[in-house]
Formats: C-alpha cells, structure tokens, sequence
C-alpha cells in the first residue's frame, strides 16, 4: 500500500472536468497507456466511476455505475492506475453493466480474477474502451477515510462517504452516530452523546434530537459542531425531558430523516455504549466515560503516546527509491546498534549504521538483491528480522515473488549474511505458509516478522493452541531456539509459527489485533511485549501485547506521536534497546518514501537508571526497567496548585456539571492568558495542535473559538501538554481567540489565530452532496495558484 504522488496541475485539472461533468475524448490514434488529464470521471453514454476504495478493504477496487436507460457492454475495456508501466487489466468477455447498475473493477485475489497492482494514496483510476481510448478518469491525492463515492449516488462530485458500499449505492448519509447513552440520572442528569465518524467537522444546528416520544424533540442549537472522531453531549437540562428504563434515542438531520436511533428495554448498570466508537454495537460500558471514547472491559481504548511528540528524519534525501517496508534494531559493535530494513517492490536488503550525529545511512548504499533458492524470481521484501540462534542470517517475510505478482506466496525466507555487503543474495530456506490461509490475496499477505526465543516464551507460560497445552519446544524437532511470530494484512492478525529445518512449519498460536491492517510485528525484550503496529489505514496506531493466561493480549493500544503525520505510510516499526536519557529510539519506514525520505525516528521512555542495551532477543543484556503503563491521556495528574505560569489553576477535585460552559470573552484578560500556544493562522476545517502544557497532561479539558463562543471539543491532554481541535468549516475569516478551560470552566489559557480567508476541506452537506458549482469555484481558486509541482515519486509495479 504506497501512495503514488502525481503532479497539482494535472489533479486540478481532471478535478475541474469532475466538477463540470465534461469528458473530452482521447485522440483516435490513442493506446492504452496514453494519458489525457482532460478526460474526467463521466463518459457521454453514461458510464461514470462512482466509487473507490485505495486503502483499508481486503483488496483496492472502483465501482463504474451505468447512469444510462441502456445496458453497457464492457468486454475489452482496460484498467490501469497512474502507471502505465503497470501490465493493464483487460475485462472478460460478458462484462456488462446493466441501465443503473454498477460494476466493480477489483484487485485480485487467490480467489477472483482483477488488476495485480495496487491503488496509492495519490493514484489515477483510469479505463480504455476496447480501440484504446481513455474514456473515464480519476485522480486523488490522498487515501479516503472511508471510500471516494459520488454523492449523490451516480451524479454528484466523488467525495468521502460515510460507509463503504462496494456494487451497491453510495451511503452519503451524515456521519453523526449516537456514540453512549445515560438514561439512568448521570451527571447532572441523563444525556446523550453523539460522535462524527467522517472527516470533517458537522455543524449540527437544526439537528433534532426526541426520544421514543415524538412530542419530545430537542433542537441543537446553531454553531454546535462535532469534530471528525470527536464528541458532542446532549444534556437532560437543555433537552428538557428525561430518558427512560425502556426508552429510545433518535437523531434527525434538518431534514427531517432519520440519521441514528438506538432502543433499550432496561436501564444500563453504567452506560449504554457503541464498541468501538461510532462504527460498532452497543453494549453495557465499564464506566460512562461522558465526552470521551468508550471503555468496556477486556478491551483497550487507545492512549496518547507517551513519549516524544515528533517522528524526525533520519535519512538524506533519496537514499532510498520507494517501498521502504520492513525494519529490525538489533545490537552492534556501535552503541547506536545496527538496523536491518528491506524494500518490497524490488526486494531489496539494507544494512543501515548510525553516522554519529543523528543520522543514518545504508552501509550497502545500493541495497543487497534478494531471490528465492534457485535464484530467481523477486521476493516482496515486507518485513525483516535477526534471531539471537542464527547469528548470520536475516530473515525477510514476503506477500509473493513480484515476478509472479498475482500469486499469493506468504512466506519466510532465510538469507546468510552479517553485514548485507552482498550484492545479491538467493535464499538458503524458504517456509511458504501458503497453505495456511486459503483465498488470501496476493497482496495481503505477510507484512511483518519478528522472533521470540523459547525461553522468554516457557517463561512466560505461553500456550501452544496447536497441541493445547503449555508451549514445549521440543514439541517441535529442528525449529532453533524460538518461535517465527508474522503479521499478516489480510487478516489483520498475527500468528505464531514454529519452522523446522527440514521446510516444514507448525502454527502454534494465532492473535487478533484491533486494526484493520497489520504492517509490522516487533518484539520488544525491554517491555516483555510484543508490538504490532498499523499504518496509515488506523492513522499510525501501535498496540503492546503481552502474555496473560498463555495467549498473547493487548495490554495498551497508543495513538501516533502528536505532531507525526498520520497519512504516512509507515509500514515499518522498530524500537532500540538502548535506554539513553530517558527514552529509547523508535524508528519507522514510509513505504511512500514522501518527499524523498523513508526513515525517521522518535522517541519512547524508559528508565535509564538501570543499565543495559536490552539487546537483540534472548542475548543475554540487561533489560531496563519498564516505565510504568501511562494513565488514559497519557500523563499523570498534576499535584493540586500546580500551576501553569500566567493561567488558572483548575478547583482541585473539580468535576462537570452538565454541558460545557464557555466563559465570557470579557473574563479573558492577560492575566489568564497563561502560556498557551497555537498556529497564528489557520483554514476552516483544519485541524490545529494547541500547546496546553505538561502539568495538564492527562486532564479532561474543553476547547472553544471566540468571538461567539464555539466549542470545539473536549479532549483528553496529551503526555507532551497539547490537545487537537478543528476550526468549523464555517468558520469566518478574521482573528480569533482559542481559549481552553478546565472541567470546571476555569481559563487555562487563551491565544489569538486568524482564520484563513481561503476556505479548507469542504463540511458534510448532506444526501444532497456538493453542488457542482461550489466544487469548480474551489477547484478554480486552487488553479489559480499557477505551475506549482508536487515532487513526483515513482513505484515499482509491485510495490503494494
């Protein structure tokens, strides 16, 4: 999954001709392969692409619908994304879309015929009719959240749906949901909470709320606005009425439909609850957790990440050319360690050093070649690690062989070598685990690998699920000294294997993780855990599992950094066991290598008053002591007076009382300005990072825009003092104050921003979707900026 970028001048343009609903045909004399960024998304006969999905499904598809009253033959049509390098998918014979049907164009699988490379975060769907001509074109620049969908369904502009709804109408429904429910005297009183699960802040004035009783309806006042993954809380003394043992809650757009309901017949012991947040079934909470996410028990609700809040470069530019996938720390003669990194789409190994001052860089600076035994073929290089029992090799985890790229060959590799000063490398072993997950895609297959030793794993009481009973590594004849642990993306899980000497393997557990993608796996001694670790598909999110009752579990699922870019393709994830000033490293790998560079750094705590590197798994080095697991939030209460400098400090024990109040813009003085920090400027709908400070970490605070007060959100403060909040999309250009308050209304602090006059990402409008005019005006303006080029990177066909 690596997005391709592609030049601002071409994207505007293509957009341009979306907006108007113009197609301009290719020349004749065009072949598949030629590009006309003048062709856009609606063909004459009325053939238009109405849905796609890049990221986040089993497999990368576009769905054409037939707005026409006739049937559309589309046998001989041709399928490429942005490279023309890529081998086209030509459509059977019998393709045929129906008058108002859909088609769906989709990747392929062990399973189902389809196009074997993958759809990028910046990438072109683009379809050749049978003589060669380009007849329907779509550029975006960045994955959806969800789906790109035309909404409405077949006519309007392609923008974020709420749902994915593969062959079926697009959902262009609001994404607000009732996310918990207090129906039984909370605090002040019953109260409602609603979250957004799209990507744009909602303005939810005019929305209706009642309950089972038509006659109780609660208009939300204009202004009130629910973030994107953020909450809003309706309360019994501004709805006026009380919810019941048997009762129901429903919300309704402006318009009167229906947007979520939710009915019980008995009051919750705690609170009712969606699990997760806004996507998932309701069900009985472990704690009502008002204006924050939801808690159940046995589950693990994602905590800021505790240590540093950047991810800095590591690399020089251009090091590295794309597919930047797996990575692995391992002890060296140097006290920064050694990294061990492979690149998918050309199956390439690197051994990277530490220049001293921060850096890094390939001692191998042209990378080692990596082929399968016989000396063949192109392994998709996803992940990469060392084991403490074969101290002269690496072992790579691979999805297939690239020369064979609609073949799904999940498998481990063994290849000999100690520093990768190699040129090319064939594989001494291969495990192909094939057989073991039947119908897997050929591009889903083993994204990450790392190694356990068995006496960290007996220690542990780990239990082996294949003989059902405690792990004995004798069990198995020839596997080394520790367990294979691979992650796998079509499943979204990691699994356990033993791998024997003579090829053959054992699978000895299988773990379920909470994303919906799984790009790396990492054992970490230091912490006795394992990571796994997603990318951009769950915003860079890590989870810590440990062994609890033989099988391991997730102990602590952590946000990325603060201030790490989100989108990033980090399909790489390792931690050093060096413990230096508090914190150890953590490095990642950008599959997209964006802006030119793959590697970069942050940081995570440790105790450094304890000696010892950690080491690679089961050598024998000290371990640091753990930090202890953060509070939710990811810090620690402050003492009571500890006070920020120039601000208020919160009543110690201060709880809420109902809704969010706003304090007056008179109260704001210097004298309660304190030391908080903001951009100076800003768009409407953009999302800033407010600097609180430390001493607040971990405290519940809300966060409003003035002049009119606006509440943007409430937040938990982060280990490293900073909340985020999104400017309403609505927001009038000008200067403004965001002011944050404790709980219990106290001023925190307060800072001016100026709101942009050009507006940002465009708000939710509704079933209606976009005008068209609205979408050509922004789509002019963003023209008008001239010839700027975004760099444009390159992939290899099979970089996925």
């Amino acid at each position: 999954m690596h997005p391709r970028a592609l030049r601002l001048g071409a994207s505007v343009a293509a957009a341009l001709v979306v907006a108007a609903g113009v197609l301009t045909t290719s020349p004749a004399s065009a072949a598949v392969g030629d590009d006309d960024p003048s062709v856009g998304a609606a063909s004459p006969n009325g053939l238009v692409v109405n849905e796609v999905e890049s990221n986040g499904d089993d497999t990368d598809w576009v769905e054409l619908r037939n707005t026409s009253s006739a049937a559309i033959d589309l046998s001989g049509y041709a399928f490429l994304d942005d490279d023309s390098s890529h081998e086209a998918y030509v459509l059977p014979a019998g393709s045929t879309i129906g008058a108002g049907g859909y088609f769906v164009i989709d990747q392929v699988s062990a399973t189902a015929p389809g196009f074997d490379f993958g759809l990028g975060g910046a990438d072109t769907a683009r379809l050749y009719d049978p003589a060669g001509d380009l007849v329907l074109r779509y550029s975006w620049t960045a994955h959806a959240a969800v789906t790109y969908g035309r909404c409405p369904d077949g006519t309007g502009a392609l923008v974020d749906t709420t749902a994915s709804t593969k062959g079926a109408a697009n959902d262009c429904s609001s994404p607000v949901r009732i996310n918990e429910v207090e129906s039984d005297g909370g605090t002040p009183g019953d109260w409602v909470e609603l979250t957004n699960v799209g990507t744009t802040t909602v303005d939810l004035g005019g929305y209706v709320f009642r309950d089972s009783d038509d006659t109780h309806a609660y208009t939300i006042p204009t202004g009130t606005t629910v973030a994107p993954g953020g909450f809003t809380v309706l309360d019994e003394q501004d709805f006026g009425f009380g919810l019941g043992k048997a009762d129901s809650a429903r919300v309704f757009d402006p318009r009167g439909d229906v947007v979520d309901s939710y009915t019980w017949s008995a009051h919750a012991a705690t609170t009712y609850g969606r699990n997760p947040d806004g996507t998932g079934a309701f069900a009985e909470t472990s704690a009502p957790t008002k204006g924050a996410a939801n808690r159940f028990a046995g589950v693990v609700t994602a905590e800021a990440w505790p240590g540093g809040p950047d991810e800095r470069v590591l690399d020089d530019e251009d090091t590295f050319t794309d597919d930047l996938s797996g990575i692995d720390w391992t002890t060296s003669g140097s006290a920064a360690g050694q990294l061990w990194a492979v690149q998918n789409g050309d199956g390439l190994l690197y051994h990277l050093v530490s220049d001293g001052e921060g850096g890094w860089a390939p001692s191998n600076a042209d990378g080692t070649e990596l082929h399968h035994a016989d000396g063949s073929g192109t392994p998709d290089a996803e992940g990469v690690t060392v084991t403490s029992d074969d101290p002269g090799a690496v072992y790579v985890s691979t999805e297939r062989n690239n020369d064979v790229s609609s073949t799904s060959r999940p498998a481990v590799l063994r290849f000999a070598t100690t520093d990768g000063s190699q040129s090319t490398l064939d594989a001494t072993d291969e495990w192909n685990l094939a057989a073991d997950f039947p119908g897997l895609g050929a591009n889903a297959g083993l994204e990450g690998v790392t190694w356990i030793p068995d006496s960290w794993l007996t220690a542990h009481g780990f239990a082996d699920e294949h003989t059902g009973a405690a792990y004995t590594p004798a069990t198995y004849t020839g596997h080394g000294d520790g367990l294979f642990f691979v992650g796998v993306e079509g499943t979204a899980s990691v699994y356990a294997y033993a791998l024997m000497s003579d090829g053959a393997f054992q699978r000895v557990a299988t773990i379920a993780t909470p994303f919906s993608v799984v790009a790396d796996v990492q054992f970490d001694p230091t912490l006795d855990a394992l990571w796994v670790v997603c990318d951009d598909a769950c915003s860079g999110r890590t989870a810590l599992y440990e062994v609890a009752d033989g099988a391991f579990a997730a102990t602590t699922v952590y946000e990325a950094p603060s201030n790490a870019d989100r989108t990033l393709a980090n399909e790489g994830f390792a931690i050093s066991g060096v413990c230096s000033g508090g914190s150890r490293a953590t490095f990642y790998a950008d599959d997209n290598d964006t802006d030119g560079f793959s590697l970069r750094t942050g940081t995570y705590p440790c105790d450094s008053s304890t000696p010892g590197d950690g080491g690679m798994p089961g050598d024998g080095g000290t371990t640091p002591t753990p930090v202890p697991t953060p509070t939710p939030g990811g810090g620690s209460t402050p003492a009571p007076g500890d006070t920020a400098p120039g601000g208020s400090t919160p009543a110690a024990g201060a709880s809420p009382s109902g809704a969010p109040v706003a304090p007056s813009e008179s109260s704001l003085t210097e004298a309660n300005r304190g030391t908080l920090t903001a951009p100076a400027t800003a768009r409407a709908g953009e999302t800033i990072t407010i600097d609180v400070g430390t001493r607040y970490a971990g405290q519940q605070v809300h966060v409003w825009m003035f002049s009119t007060p606006t509440l943007l959100g409430t937040a938990t403060v982060a280990a490293d003092g900073t909340v985020t909040a999104t400017i309403p999309a609505d927001a009038p250009a000008g200067e403004h104050r965001i002011v944050v308050t404790a709980e219990d209304g106290t001023v925190l602090g307060w800072t001016t921003i100026t709101i942009d006059p050009v507006t940002g990402a465009l708000a939710f409008t509704g079933a209606g979707g976009l005008g068209v005019g609205a979408v050509a005006a922004f789509l002019l303006l963003a023209a008008g900026a001239g010839v700027l080029v975004l760099r444009r990177r390159r992939g290899t066909p099979a970089s996925e």
